[in-house]
């Protein structure tokens, strides 16, 4: 974060603001972890601060302190456009593109609020006067313990907001194997634990809380594993029928992408799953390497992310869908045989 943008977020903070602060559609536990962490960490610091969540997220994530205050703009929509329409300040933590809130799009872009964005994901949009803005960052977890540094916060971080940033540290960084986990990022986690986050409860409330429907869809989209050997290549499928089938819950199929990149020799792991009441397929794309499925999404299926971890998404039927994406891979088979 520049000095500039610092010293315009001291100004902006210096006396008492009706702050709203936003994830992204669906989030995940960067996300939630984020913007609970910012929110304690205002309120503590004066302020009125409140998450307005573009929809529901998955119940493994709700037992982060502050969870019960996060308003779902879906649900409780008066009260959510009423925080929106008074705030002073517009946190938005975790994308950089205000597509990416769905229906609260329309009501954000008519906001006369101050916009502050924090995030690690490729080509920001424009739309924030005060930009946090670092794609090398392993988490926007991370970036929040960095942007209470930058405030001189840092003695102010407690158990509560040492428990989310470390949620949301721990599952962007795929309990700390992927790439961008760095030192410093062992270093911010090591503070944490210092000041209250309990690691071994936070990964068994992550990662130990399944219920038998989730383990049996996880069976159905392993047997619908499709293993494309020229092209170190993995796809997944999920249909809304297989989905309903096995009592389907919000973030049930998160993380199921990567099991293909546990195979020996794969490069590249996509899931497609259907969405019926969107209308779409769903697609998480993940790779090893440096073959970037950020511009194999951006290109191809309307989405992005990083370099390593991406997102997209497909109006087509499931088998018009793979058809296309398997047509494609002949133009990338150098990148991921090389």
């Amino acid at each position: 974060m520049n000095l500039k943008d610092i010293n315009a977020l001291k100004a902006l903070l210096s006396t008492p603001q009706k702050i709203v602060i936003v994830p992204h559609k669906n989030p995940d536990g960067d996300a939630i972890g984020s913007t609970l962490g910012v929110c304690h960490y205002l309120q503590n610091s004066g302020h009125k601060a409140t998450i307005v969540s573009p929809n529901d997220y998955p119940t493994f994530l709700k037992w982060m302190p502050g969870n019960e205050a996060i308003l779902n703009f879906e649900k409780e929509n008066y009260q959510a456009k009423d925080r929106i329409k008074e705030a002073t300040v517009v946190f938005t933590l975790d994308f950089n593109h205000l597509g990416r809130i769905g229906q609260m799009q329309t009501i954000l872009e008519k906001s006369n609020a101050t916009f502050v964005m924090v995030d690690h994901h490729q080509a920001p949009s424009d739309y924030a006067s005060i930009m946090y803005s670092d794609v090398s960052m392993s988490s926007t977890c991370e970036m929040v313990y960095n942007l209470i540094e930058y405030l001189g916060g840092i003695d102010q971080i407690n158990a509560d907001i040492a428990n989310c940033l470390y949620t949301g540290i721990m599952t962007d960084t795929g309990s700390f194997k992927f790439a961008t986990t760095t030192s410093r990022t062992h270093e911010v986690v090591a503070d944490l634990i210092r000041k209250g986050a309990k690691n071994t409860q936070i990964h068994h409330n992550i990662y130990d809380s399944n219920r038998p429907s989730r383990l049996h869809l996880l069976g159905c989209a392993l047997k619908n594993m499709v293993i494309l050997k020229e092209y170190n290549t993995v796809y997944i499928t999920l249909s809304q029928d297989e989905l309903d089938t096995f009592k389907y819950q919000k973030g049930d199929t998160e993380g199921f992408v990567n099991y293909g990149l546990t195979l020996e020799g794969i490069r590249f792991a996509v899931i497609f799953i259907e969405n019926k009441e969107e209308g779409i397929l769903k697609i998480s794309l993940r790779s090893v390497g440096d073959f970037s499925v950020n511009e194999f999404s951006r290109k191809h299926f309307h989405g992005g992310g990083h370099d390593n971890a991406a997102g997209g998404k497909s109006d087509d039927s499931i088998e018009e869908t793979t058809a296309y994406f398997i047509g494609l891979l002949e133009n990338y088979k150098d990148q991921l045989t090389a």
